[in-house]
């Protein structure tokens, strides 16, 4: 009987286990800059020191070799910065050194390349995951972050200025995995601290502005403040305003809230937006994206709230749908550090776009893992997984 031996890759736990899975993630990054007709593979090779692959690039019509390109054996994400870049690969296919070709970096040449994530489902702390992630391969955060301790599943944190450290963080982490010049958009509103007995007075805490602070510290600019505006009636089940409608003193008046805020920053550069459509490498895509004519002419948004029993605090589909239509271009990644049980995922896909989801609660983790499901198909076997089992093509209905 022959001993079934394992490679280096499977004794450690790869993402990427052998020759074939290293070309299919190479393939992909070629698609998006539109080379995958250009350039073929040499043998990739596993390097278990760095916990890479590399995967050789040889032309087509006897260029020789190319470059390579650099993957993560851990996560199966492309190690830009290690990678050969698009431009440079292009420049070799026409005959030009190297060295000599058209640079690459954003700043110097007007123009930024795709990004080649594929969609990801992570389970962790998003201060860590986002560790992994490559710089400037995400095209759009959108996210609500968790109350601070306003019901008892959020108590995590000792006091409100551990709070915003973690958050502080995410928005750090975010700012290196960010594209040049694109949006980190926030949905957040001012929390009720409940009063401990009747002798003691309940607090409300702005939390809008706290997290302003924090974006502009962390080398975000401010853009808009949009007020999402639920429906008359919304907000009477905080209990807020009952006491000054039975008895109508001054002083006690205290208006039901019925508003979130959507913050909208811009990772700081010197280019203005435009700069983002008129460098984006693919302009079919920038047309694909326009947006119909009944769009939010104002920043009031009329929403109605939605719930859902398996989560205490999620955010309308249709919020998360206008966010990633008006701040990003079709095929973009879009990462929620918050995910929850996956809105943010959901309506990426339905806007086609990609996304990033990071959810440090495995029972939430599983209901978007099953969501996924429903929103790709057997394409959801494709989602890299990080921190927790792939999804299972055999639950998937063909």
């Amino acid at each position: 009987m022959v001993e079934n031996i394992k490679t280096v890759a499977e004794k450690r736990n790869y993402s990427v286990l052998n020759v074939k899975s290293a070309k299919k993630v190479a393939l992909l990054w070629l698609e998006q800059v539109r080379l995958e007709n250009a350039v073929n593979f040499g043998l990739p090779e596993v390097d278990d020191r760095y916990h890479y692959w590399r995967v050789p690039l040889i032309g087509k019509n006897d260029e020789g070799e190319l470059g390579e390109i650099v993957i993560d054996a851990r996560t199966s994400l492309i190690i830009q910065d290690k990678s050969t870049n698009a431009s440079t690969l292009e420049a070799r296919l026409l005959g030009r050194n190297g060295t000599e070709s058209r640079i690459t970096n954003a700043k110097s040449n007007g123009k930024y390349e795709l990004s080649s994530m594929r969609n990801v489902i992570a389970l962790g702390d998003s201060e860590e995951i986002l560790q992994d992630l490559p710089a400037n391969s995400v095209n759009l955060v959108f996210t609500s972050p968790p109350y601070f301790n306003a019901r008892p599943e959020y108590n995590d944190y000792i006091d409100y200025e551990e709070y915003l450290l973690k958050i502080r963080k995410i928005i750090r982490q975010a700012h290196r995995v960010l594209s040049d010049g694109r949006f980190f958009v926030m949905n957040v509103s001012p929390i009720l601290i409940r009063r401990s007995n009747r002798n003691k007075s309940s607090k409300r805490i702005a939390v809008p502005f706290d997290m302003h602070r924090l974006f502009i510290e962390e080398d975000y600019d401010f853009i808009d403040d949009i007020i999402w505006e639920k429906p008359e009636g919304a907000g009477w089940a905080t209990g807020r305003g009952r006491r000054f409608a039975a008895d109508r003193n001054p002083l006690q008046y205290k208006p039901v809230p019925v508003t979130e805020y959507i913050l909208v920053y811009r990772k700081r550069t010197d280019k203005l937006i435009d700069w983002n459509i008129r460098a984006h490498p693919k302009p079919e895509l920038v047309k694909k994206s326009k947006i119909a004519d009944d769009y939010e002419k104002t920043n009031i948004w009329r929403i109605t709230p939605t719930y859902d029993k398996r989560h205490p605090a999620i955010f309308p589909l249709e919020l998360a749908e206008k966010v990633i239509s008006y701040y990003s271009f079709k095929e973009d990644i879009v990462l929620d550090p918050f995910a929850g049980i996956g809105t943010t995922g959901k309506a990426a896909i339905k806007s086609g776009r990609r996304f990033v989801l990071v959810e440090k609660e495995k029972k939430y983790l599983n209901i978007i893992k099953d969501e996924a499901k429903s929103w790709l198909g057997k394409n959801a076997t494709d989602i890299l997984t990080i921190n927790c089992s792939p999804i299972n093509v055999d639950d998937i209905l063909l």
